[in-house]
């Protein structure tokens, strides 16, 4: 039986790109060499495709562009590898997604991918779309009646002073407040505020990070971060529950890929009751984003023991130890067969 040839893309356009290159190590060492035929696709920072049939070594420490690289683009026919004028057609089953951010996690690469017909791994272009976007998360969980932070969405064209938004959003929502880009991810652009000093120089770097003009005003939640592993289109498996032990406002950039300051309990210290809240919560905010393939959902829990949610997270962490594969584990899906589900996953659509 011929192995499935399966395109793992890495790298990208995007604030993420380093993040992504572990991903992308982790994950190629687990892939079982005898199920797959892997091609390792490289999107550089300034979006140009390449065909990478180097060492995993190279992509970690962000030496892959160095050699072994050939231009690609992608067709309905595969990967064009470009060379001397020429082209070699590189056939591709199933695409394997290991972009963070924007041009990764946004829908973009989705889109483009059921534009040529070629099934892969994670959530569809619209759920990918929604989920990326904090406005619209906030829109459809509300709506769906999953417990979300009270917010104000901020639009760079919006006429009243940086003054005048932080009076009606401290008033409205009291303080701290949380500032954050509505399209980036890995936190990012990210802010706690309790003054208006740090409230407009977090406002002014959430808007550079999110690029499109707009940023949440969230109202601090009281509490600490659990997050959940779901997996599944029409028929879900829901992972065990993390915990994040932080001694800082908010698990930031540094807590979650240096864990400086940051440990993670998994399974969380929370009794049995609140921690099958927080699975259902986590299955009802994933079918509410029409969600496919995989996603670890973000929640609270606050001092009075409810749940609040936080985000969706559809191209989660792929390292060895991210929280994404850690909670599967947890319920006896290591790493190689999470791979093979997710692949199965993105088959059936």
């Amino acid at each position: 039986m011929s192995k499935l040839k399966l395109g793992v893309v890495f790298g990208g356009k995007s604030s993420e790109y380093g993040v992504s290159l572990h991903s992308a190590g982790s994950l190629l060492r687990q892939i079982d060499q005898d199920k797959y035929t892997v091609i390792m696709i490289g999107i550089s920072l300034q979006g140009d495709w390449y065909l990478y049939e180097g060492d995993i070594d190279a992509i970690e420490h962000d030496h892959w562009q160095e050699g072994n690289c050939t231009p690609c683009v992608l067709t309905r026919e595969g990967l064009l590898k470009l060379k001397d004028g020429t082209y070699e057609v590189v056939k591709v089953d199933c695409m394997f997604p290991v972009l963070h951010g924007k041009n990764g996690e946004d829908g973009t690469i989705q889109g483009l991918f059921e534009i040529m017909d070629i099934p892969y791994v994670g959530c569809g272009h619209m759920s990918s779309a929604i989920c990326m976007d904090k406005e619209m998360t906030h829109i459809i969980a509300e709506h769906a009646g999953v417990p979300c932070a009270p917010y104000r969405c901020i639009y760079e064209s919006d006429p009243r002073s940086l003054q005048e938004i932080y009076e009606e959003a401290s008033q409205a929502l009291g303080l701290p407040l949380f500032i954050k880009p509505c399209n980036a991810g890995s936190s990012y652009g990210v802010h706690c505020v309790e003054n208006f000093e740090d409230f407009e120089e977090g406002v002014k770097d959430a808007f550079v990070q999110d690029g499109k003009g707009k940023i949440v005003i969230e109202q601090a939640i009281e509490g600490f971060e659990i997050g959940c592993a779901v997996m599944g289109n029409d028929t879900l498996t829901v992972g065990s529950v993390d915990e994040i032990d932080i001694k800082g406002a908010f698990f930031d950039y540094e807590g979650k890929y240096e864990m400086k300051d940051a440990a993670i309990h998994c399974p969380a210290r929370i009794d049995q009751t609140l921690f099958e809240e927080a699975r259902a919560l986590a299955a009802k905010a994933y079918r509410a984003m029409n969600c496919k393939g995989m996603t670890r959902v973000d929640m609270f829990v606050t001092p009075q023991h409810t749940i609040v949610f936080n985000e969706l997270n559809t191209i989660p962490g792929f390292t060895a130890t991210s929280r994404y594969p850690s909670m599967m584990k947890e319920i006896g899906i290591d790493f190689p067969e999470l791979i093979d589900r997710l692949v199965a996953l993105a088959m059936e659509k």
